[in-house]
């Protein structure tokens, strides 16, 4: 029998993490794989409380005790089963996912036991479970002649087309870029996901019947409705791109950046995809000030420290509790070497055309609103300035609705999002746009948000697809 106390006697262990002083002058993942033993050690801590308030608390509602079970009780191959029922990249959530704000957040045994390492195990199910040989079981999905074409081949299009090949419907994505992934690839730094773990999911999907048809943007390359007279339904996937500003004096100035370019930029340079090398945005030897308090701001304060810059500063103007990244960024970020300025808002780029610094207000904060989130309000007279040689911004990211949307009759909301989700009118579909043969999910629906809420919606459109197709809606 197992030990009802493990959760008692088994500290919480994280995987191994490489030393900060030697992990800033490489580009690989910095966290270890779990053996075997550690990771049935680890899952066995789970308690299996009555109500799962970690399966709440994740957006796609992952089983998660339940496989923590058989990974405790060694059966991995059926973990890795149900991982997948709910989640099409386990894998890669289980690196990048901001569980101490999700899963492992609301663990019972958070409250000084120390929180089930969720996302570590997730991770390894789905490794451990390739590097055998596993593969999902496809065995008993028939064809049924339908076909539906993806636009974008980010993680809400991938989720799709894992759910749509699984009941027999030939999954089409289409991407402008070279390789799949959408952000997962050209915005989420080596360090955090190896590339090739998202080159294999590729490998799967095609095992599974999806095709891809990369280099070709629709509305250019390929005119949309090649698509809708090709395919008997078509999913829009293209996420957010169109970064937010901060709206002072200053933004034009040489040596300011958009966070989304600098990734890429780097990204190209350590994959070896550039196309030349004046593409490169390198911060060596350079005060580099980034302002904003998510992940994505998190991804390029620890892609500058690996670049030789010589300081790297935070800016966010709220304080470290009510940032919205992932605290275990903001702690490796420390490691690395990395100063936070909490509670400072921007409000100039000081220099004459070219960066010399950063004005930033102190800020108090608010009482909590009726969604809990407090306001920031500047400090008078406590203006300051923050020397920098670049800057970058990452404000996040705005919709960015396609100019032949209002052609094909998809509509969007006054802020750019495309109008679709989960609906009970009778005759609609859950992430049916205004098309009806449209559907639309992940950061162009909700804005731009985890890639794991992408996921979510990339599993609803496709089971609103499948309901749409099976009553030979036209």
């Amino acid at each position: 029998m197992s030990d009802p106390f493990q959760f008692v006697n088994v500290p919480r262990r994280d995987p191994e993490k490489s030393f900060s002083l030697s992990r800033i002058h490489n580009w690989n993942e910095i966290y270890s794989h779990y053996t075997r033993e550690t990771a049935e050690a680890q899952a066995g801590r789970c308690i299996a409380c009555g109500n799962p308030y970690c399966e709440w608390k994740c957006p796609v509602h992952n089983y998660i005790p339940n496989w923590l079970k058989l990974i405790s009780e060694g059966n991995l191959l059926r973990a890795a089963e149900l991982s997948h029922r709910t989640n099409s990249l386990p894998e890669i959530c289980g690196r990048i996912c901001p569980h101490d704000r999700l899963c492992e957040g609301a663990c019972t045994l958070n409250d000084g036991f120390g929180a089930i390492t969720i996302g570590a195990i997730e991770k390894y199910i789905t490794d451990e479970a390739l590097s055998l040989g596993w593969r999902p079981d496809l065995s008993h999905v028939e064809r049924t002649g339908k076909r539906v074409g993806l636009v974008g081949a980010g993680p809400a299009s991938l989720a799709c087309a894992d759910v749509l090949t699984r009941h027999g419907i030939t999954a089409d994505l289409y991407d402008r870029y070279a390789e799949v992934g959408g952000l997962l690839t050209w915005g989420i730094p080596p360090f955090k996901l190896d590339k090739e773990i998202v080159k294999r999911r590729r490998k799967l999907l095609e095992e599974q019947g999806a095709r891809f048809h990369l280099n070709t943007e629709i509305g250019s390359d390929l005119p949309f409705e090649r698509l809708l007279e090709a395919y008997d339904a078509v999913f829009l996937g293209m996420g957010t791109y169109t970064y937010m500003k901060g709206g002072f004096a200053g933004e034009g100035a040489e040596e300011v950046y958009e966070a989304l370019p600098y990734l890429i930029s780097n990204i190209n340079r350590v994959m070896r995809w550039e196309g030349h090398p004046e593409e490169y945005i390198d911060m060596k030897g350079r005060r580099v000030v980034v302002l904003g308090g998510g992940d994505t701001a998190m991804d390029c304060v620890r892609t500058a420290v690996r670049q030789q810059a010589s300081r790297v500063t935070c800016c966010y103007r709220r304080d470290e509790e009510n940032m919205p990244g992932s605290r275990r960024e903001v702690f490796n970020a420390r490691e690395e070497g990395v100063r936070f300025f909490w509670n400072r808002q921007p409000i100039e780029i000081v220099g004459d055309g070219i960066v010399k610094g950063v004005k930033v207000i102190q800020t108090e904060l608010s009482e909590p609103d009726n969604r809990g989130r407090q306001t920031p309000r500047p400090v008078p007279g406590s203006e300051e300035i923050i020397p920098a040689d670049s800057v970058i911004f990452a404000f996040g990211f705005r919709p960015s609705p396609s100019s032949w949307f209002d052609e094909f009759g998809i509509e969007i909301d006054e802020g750019g999002h495309v109008i679709a989700g989960q609906v009970e009118t009778p005759g609609r579909f859950d992430y049916q746009t205004t098309n009806p043969r449209v559907f639309a999910g992940g950061d162009m629906v909700r804005g731009s948000d985890l890639v794991v809420t992408a996921v979510w919606e990339g599993h609803l459109a496709a089971q609103g697809i499948i309901k749409y197709l099976e009553a030979g809606s036209s």
